[in-house]
């Protein structure tokens, strides 16, 4: 008669258990003595050491860390880069790095070049209204402190929401000064000094606000202002001087000292800035430069006015 026994009572009746292993198969074999043969029993099992070194090298490269992206110019520091992006906004006549195309009629009248004395004297009067702005802005600012436990990276000392820019006072490359005695000069000839024009005056209300709600957008126009009339600006005013001033040189285009090594300060100042912002910030100062383009173009299109 049968009968069932728990399973602890009835290890004894197995006197041997053989295991093998030989893979990809385990084999386990019982001896008892109430059985004559031995019963063997063959079970098949997935090989985990054989795994192809193809999947384990696609499991390390999701698992690395991905390579930071690298800015044009990053490597220079952020001045380069604002360089880079506006160079791309000049046509490939002006710049070779240049990817600018002339649609508009504007621009077409500039690449033809027939200046006038009325049109460079608006010129004149809005782009010292410009120069007046910035320059009265970085005279008000507090100044800023240096935070030597950060490496030297300036720290901007608030009274709104915008950051002060006294470090920028006294670069050299102030021009409101200049252009007050050409314009005098030009009264001295008999000629009318007329007052500031639409594109002058809204430049000047934007760069105000700027200063006050946007440092990073500020930047941007701060460097685009004074780097492009210490390169395209000298050659505007050669040219004027050649077609309508007997080849007299301004003294908006005269600097005290090495122009170089003034702005070569300048840009040690610019890039000391960048390195307390974040890669958000330097990014928006960055966008900022079509902008900056477009208002100091349309005061520059005053010339042929």
């Amino acid at each position: 008669m049968a009968s069932l026994t728990p399973i602890s009572q009835t290890q004894f009746l197995f006197n041997k258990t053989l295991l093998k292993s030989s893979s990809p198969h385990l084999e386990t074999c019982f001896q008892s003595s109430f059985v004559s043969k031995r019963l063997c029993f063959q079970l098949k099992v997935p090989v985990f050491d054989r795994m192809p070194l193809k999947n384990t090298a696609v499991v390390a490269a999701t698992t690395a860390e991905k390579p930071k992206k690298r800015y044009p110019g990053e490597a220079k520091g952020f001045v380069e880069e604002m360089r880079f992006v506006a160079m791309k906004l000049h046509t490939r006549e002006q710049a070779k790095e240049g990817e600018k195309e002339v649609k508009e009629k504007e621009e077409e009248a500039v690449r033809k070049w027939e200046p006038s004395i009325d049109g460079y004297l608006k010129f004149l009067v809005d782009s010292k209204l410009v120069y007046d702005t910035l320059e009265e802005i970085v005279e008000k600012a507090s100044f800023p402190f240096c935070d030597s436990a950060k490496s030297g990276v300036w720290h901007f000392e608030r009274e709104t929401d915008g950051a002060q820019y006294a470090e920028f006072r006294n670069t050299g490359l102030e021009r409101s000064e200049k252009l007050a005695k050409d314009l005098e000069w030009f009264k001295e000839q008999g000629y009318n000094i007329p007052k500031p024009s639409s594109p002058g005056v809204s430049y000047s209300q934007i760069l105000q606000e700027l200063s006050e709600k946007d440092p990073q957008a500020f930047i941007c126009h701060f460097y685009n202002i004074y780097f492009a009339h210490s390169a395209g600006g000298q050659m505007i005013g050669r040219k004027v001087a050649e077609q309508l001033l007997n080849k007299k040189e301004l003294e908006f285009y005269k600097w005290d000292g090495d122009l170089s090594q003034l702005l070569q300060n300048v840009r040690d100042k610019l890039n000391k800035v960048a390195e307390g912002w974040t890669r958000e910030e330097k990014d928006h100062c960055l966008e900022e430069t079509e902008k900056s383009f477009k208002h100091s173009g349309e005061i520059l299109r005053l010339i042929l006015s």
